[in-house]
């Protein structure tokens, strides 16, 4: 296989295909990117198993067909360092050894054969869903920050897509929870009836938001039994769901808590930031005296010392004494949009629900902590 091509184009390809493949991997062909000139395109794919990343390069200049797999971080790193816009030649000499050529620099690539390269069937009998990138974008950011690292409860280590109903509207729902917090966004949707709840790992979700953050192509997102497609023009994403049956997390969700705190979300924000700076390892709870018209944020580290803030608030019931782990707080709370953040309080040791004005179709709720 002989071809050339330009170094921006194929460094954007391997950008994405780094946060696929694994470095250490027990199956070295795993840590390859599969190089495949055919049909007068650049076929770029990586994958882990569970996730399946391909790309189209059709700017390219084919001298030889054929293909091969080299090390995805090793050529990703040479691209790196070789200067914008530079001319790429590729030249494939042996069975395990491929020549690239840039302006004065010439280095051997060691391959292994595409025939250990790992082959997968591309069946999707599900029907095609075009959803808006901008607005499924949002719904994996506010959501991810509550999936679960435990890997006891696999099925919390991802996000369950389903649909759901209100007001005789449909909704594509995305939900994730570690059992401290949950936080939930939907996306209204159209003609969609049969799409199958499944549970979408979490590297899944972390790379869909980097493709979807520079992409400009309509998303397409089709499900087969235990498979996920995103199509992003001529990338596409595949990827397993998680096999397990996710927890009806509707059952946690506060209704009646009537005791709203509502403050101003930036200074909230950074008010937790700065009394949990005397925190070292930031997994001191911060504590919350909830007044009429203030709260006094304090975390109290036996370690390092003591931080104590007043910020201006209004509440609609009498004090309040409640605490939190700062980093859950500060994650939630920097999700909402509305320049006032608006919490609704039981007690200081039952489940609290946090509203986005601005998002009606965004919640979060999560559980106070004991110090």
């Amino acid at each position: 296989m002989q071809f050339a091509v330009k170094r921006d184009i194929l460094l954007k390809s391997l950008n994405f295909v780094q946060g696929i493949v694994e470095k250490k991997n027990t199956l070295p062909i795993l840590s390859n990117v599969l190089l495949q000139l055919k049909d007068k395109k650049l076929s770029i794919v990586a994958t882990d198993l569970d996730l399946i990343f391909y790309d189209e390069i059709k700017d390219v200049k084919i001298i030889k067909e054929g293909s091969t797999t080299t090390s995805a971080a090793i050529l990703y790193d040479i691209l790196r360092k070789i200067s914008s816009n530079a001319d790429l030649n590729f030249d494939l000499k042996s069975e395990n050894k491929l020549s690239l050529k840039s302006e004065n620099a010439d280095f051997n690539l060691l391959c292994l054969p595409t025939d250990n390269f790992p082959t997968f069937a591309d069946e999707f009998e599900g029907s095609e869903i075009t959803l808006n990138n901008k607005r499924f974008l949002k719904l994996l950011t506010k959501t991810r920050i509550s999936i679960s690292n435990d890997d006891t409860r696999h099925y919390l280590n991802g996000i369950f897509l389903h649909l759901t109903a209100a007001n005789n509207r449909n909704f594509l729902t995305g939900v994730a929870t570690d059992s401290h917090r949950l936080s939930s966004s939907s996306l209204e949707i159209e003609n969609i009836t049969d799409f199958t709840s499944l549970i979408l790992p979490r590297k899944t979700v972390f790379q869909l938001c980097t493709l979807l953050t520079e992409a400009t192509e309509q998303l397409i997102m089709q499900t087969s039994d235990n498979k996920i497609k995103f199509t992003l023009g001529n990338i596409k994403l595949i990827s397993k769901v998680i096999d397990g049956k996710f927890p009806d997390y509707k059952k946690v969700v506060p209704t009646t808590n009537d005791k709203i705190l509502i403050v101003s979300s930036k200074d909230f924000v950074n008010s937790i930031e700065r009394v949990t700076s005397v925190s070292l390892d930031r997994k001191e709870g911060v504590k919350l005296v909830i007044n009429k018209d203030n709260v006094q944020l304090s975390v109290n580290s036996a370690n390092s010392g003591e931080g104590n803030e007043k910020i201006n608030a209004t509440f609609n019931s009498n004090n309040l004494n409640i605490s939190f782990n700062s980093k859950y707080l500060l994650d939630i709370a920097s999700e909402v949009e509305n320049k006032d953040l608006k919490m609704n309080l039981k007690d200081s040791v039952s489940p609290v629900l946090i509203e986005d004005v601005s998002d009606k179709n965004s919640f979060y709720v999560i559980m106070p902590m004991k110090i």
